[in-house]
C-alpha cells in the first residue's frame, strides 16, 4: 500500500473477517480515482452469508465510527452488495460474481494488500491447545 490503511477501514474488514468472508482485499484507487480511495473486496459463500457480511460492516461502523454507507445496492439479490463510504467503497460478492467480474484484474496496476485477521491462525487446533 502506498498510505496507511485508514482504522475504519480495518474495521471494516475485521466486521466482514468475523462474519467468514474469504479472500478479503484493500485496492487503493486514489490514484487513479477522484471519486474513492480505498476498495474493500471480500466473497462470501452463500447469498445469506454475502447479505450477512455486508450487514455486519455496516452495523460495526455505525457503532464504532458513527457513520453509515452514502450509498448501497445489490442487498435484495445479495450477489454483489456494494456499501459506498464515498472514502472507500465495500464489495462483497458471492464467490460466483466475484469470479466472473474479477474487479482485481481489472484494478491489477494498484497498490493491493490482503487483509489477515490478527485474531486467526492455520495452526490445526490440537496446536493451539499446548
Amino acid at each position: 500500500m502506498t498510505a496507511p490503511i485508514p482504522e475504519i477501514l480495518i474495521a471494516a474488514a475485521a466486521a466482514a473477517s468475523d462474519k467468514k468472508a474469504v479472500d478479503i482485499r484493500v485496492l487503493d484507487v486514489s490514484r487513479h480515482l477522484v471519486i474513492t480511495d480505498h476498495f474493500l473486496i471480500c466473497s462470501g459463500n452463500t447469498e445469506r452469508q454475502v447479505k450477512t457480511i455486508a450487514e455486519e460492516i455496516d452495523k460495526r461502523l455505525g457503532e464504532h465510527f458513527r457513520t453509515r454507507p452514502f450509498r448501497r445496492e445489490g442487498e435484495r439479490e445479495a450477489r454483489w452488495v456494494l456499501l459506498d463510504y464515498v472514502d472507500f467503497v465495500v464489495h462483497v460478492f458471492h464467490h460466483d460474481e466475484r469470479e466472473y467480474y474479477d474487479l482485481e484484474r481489472l484494478w491489477a496496476d494498484v497498490p493491493s494488500e490482503k487483509y489477515e485477521d490478527p485474531e486467526s491462525t492455520d495452526e490445526p487446533a490440537a496446536a493451539k491447545a499446548t
